[in-house]
């Protein structure tokens, strides 16, 4: 279910919304100012916020830059003000799309959908599945279905390296000049220990403890396989 965060000082407006889009399916946040919304983020990022731009104490130019340094998610901008120009700030400002009061909830509910139709299709790049085994390369993190794996980020680098050349050979020469822009014999030690830390922190998780193969007096080989 998706979450969606709605943020005005129109209470009228937040209750209307947040009635609509409950029976539309969504998982519904208001805040009737963004100092609360900023705060709640970091508890449970939104999939789209839907923000005002005529605010006390904080408007909605001045909380977009906020937003974006604590979540990813689209941002709509609604707003009273009709102009081309206030438009043009508007999008130019950072925001994903800008809508005017009043307004269609069934045209705010389309415009909400086709944004985290975008967004998911963006995250998807952004993954590399090799299941239950799921690699986020822009977040530089690891999961086991949901489960986040904790690793260092030259575990974390030899991980992506492997899982990108899944099936294949990789030499302890290509390890050594990716992970360490040069690879000399003396290397292979360092290389067969991360490995082996790694290996461990795999082992823990169903189905991964043998995701990375040893060849013998060569390197390795990532043994799981990319979704379709």
């Amino acid at each position: 279910m998706s979450i969606i965060y709605f943020i005005d000082d129109d209470t009228d407006v937040l209750l209307i919304n947040q009635k609509y889009f409950i029976n539309a399916g969504f998982d519904v946040k208001t805040f009737n100012n963004a100092s609360d919304a900023l705060s709640a983020i970091p508890l449970q990022s939104p999939d789209c916020i839907v923000l005002d731009v005529m605010m006390p104490d904080i408007d909605g130019f001045k909380a977009l830059p906020k937003i974006r340094s604590l979540c990813s998610a689209p941002i709509i901008f609604l707003s009273g003000k009709d102009s081309e120009d206030d438009r043009i700030k508007g999008l130019l400002s950072g925001a994903d799309d800008y809508m005017i009061k009043p307004y269609s909830l069934g045209e705010l509910s389309a415009r909400i959908i086709l944004q985290l139709r975008k967004n998911q299709k963006s995250n998807d790049k952004n993954l590399l599945s090799f299941p239950p085994l799921v690699i986020n390369t822009q977040e530089h993190k690891v999961f086991y279905y949901e489960e986040e794996i904790a690793l260092s980020n030259k575990e974390y680098d030899l991980l992506l390296l492997l899982a990108n050349k899944s099936g294949s050979d990789v030499t302890y020469e290509e390890i050594g000049n990716t992970l360490y822009q040069s690879y000399i014999d003396e290397d292979r030690r360092s290389i067969m220990v991360l490995t082996s830390r790694l290996r461990k922190k795999l082992s823990f998780y169903a189905g991964l403890d043998n995701a990375i193969e040893s060849l013998y007096g060569k390197g390795y080989k990532f043994t799981l396989k990319p979704s379709a």
